[in-house]
Formats: structure tokens, sequence, C-alpha cells
């Protein structure tokens, strides 16, 4: 299988540094294929400007849209890693969906409604955040997060969510053996989500 992975950390020793490592690491050993899109060393430019949008209704795309697109065309499952910020996507990621997963691209619109223009493809996502992960389970903000971004990103146009891992007080605790176990769990997932 092809799989893209969006990658949105600004910080190269982060704990999202590892997951991505971990990720790959084990789509590779189980004979995939990878791309990493990262978007802080891509320096990706997340503002959709009035003259993007008058582009793409023309049919002229702008190259690093279409090059992301393409990307994304190519895989059979994209896989984003990006750590929580104010409840939701860092802003160099909200931008990135705004404006590639656009319409006419990734969505349009008929009498039925919705036309879902991403299908056939697999979404998993794996986020990490500060605040303690029994904490966003019991003021249901886990549960949000996913419908946010499992459906209201991936489902929307046609990507079939099939994993999405939460990984809480990164940052706040200092046991190695915690973060080591969490990328165990990274990788089980991986290994029962994308088998060789």
């Amino acid at each position: 299988m092809k799989h893209l992975v969006v990658y949105a950390h600004p910080k190269p020793e982060s704990f999202n540094r590892a997951i991505l490592e971990t990720t790959t690491a084990v789509l590779k050993k189980n004979g995939h294929e990878v791309i990493v899109r990262d978007l802080y060393s891509l320096n990706f430019q997340p503002v959709l400007k009035p003259e993007d949008t008058a582009a793409m209704r023309s049919g002229h795309t702008p190259q690093d849209i279409k090059t992301e697109q393409e990307f994304i065309t190519q895989a059979d499952v994209i896989t984003l890693i990006y750590p929580i910020w104010w409840t939701g996507l860092p802003a160099i990621l909200k931008g990135y969906v705004d404006r590639v997963f656009s319409y006419g691209y990734a969505y349009s619109a008929g009498e039925e409604g919705i036309i879902k223009m991403l299908t056939g493809k697999q979404g998993f996502i794996i986020n990490t955040h500060g605040t303690p992960q029994e904490i966003y389970d019991k003021i249901g903000m886990s549960n949000g997060l996913k419908i946010t971004s499992d459906i209201g990103i991936f489902d929307f146009v046609g990507i079939e969510p099939v994993g999405h891992l939460l990984f809480g007080s990164i940052g706040f605790l200092d046991d190695e053996s915690y973060y080591k176990g969490l990328l165990k769990e990274v990788e089980d997932k991986i290994d029962s989500l994308f088998p060789s």
C-alpha cells in the first residue's frame, strides 16, 4: 500500500517526531511505500487566499496545492500526526486541510448533497496533548476530537477512518517507560491495521 504521512510539529526533538519515526519504520518494515510531508520543513503556506480560490475555480490550481493533492491522489492511506493545540489542529495543518482538501478536488455538491471525491482511501490519526487522557475522556473531548477530524475531515471527503490514537500528558510526565509504552502502542496499532 502507498501511505502518505502528513506531519505537523515545529520541534525536531518532540515526541511527535518519535511517533513519526516509529510510524514510518513499522510501515516500511511491513513492506509499505511511505511518503512523509513535514509541513514545517516544507514551510507550507497555510492561508487560503482569495486568489487561491479564484485560480482553482478557473482550473488553475496553485502549484503548492496541486503538489499536495497529487500525493493524496496516489495514496491508499493518509495518516495525520499532530499535537492538539487549543482543542484542534495546529494552524499549519488546518491551513493544509483548507487549501488542499478543496472544493472540486476532495468534495463537491450536487442535488443529493455533498459528493465525496476521495473514496477508496483510509485515514489514520495520531494526536498528542498535554492534558491527562482521563480528563479528556471524562469531559468528552476525546470523542469530540475524533468526531471533528475522523468524521468532519476524513469521512466528509470519503476517506474511511480506520483508527485514531490520542495520547495525553505529553511533556508533563518525565517517565521514559510511559513514552516507550505509547510508541509500542503506535507500533502495535499500525501492525494490526497495516500488516505486511
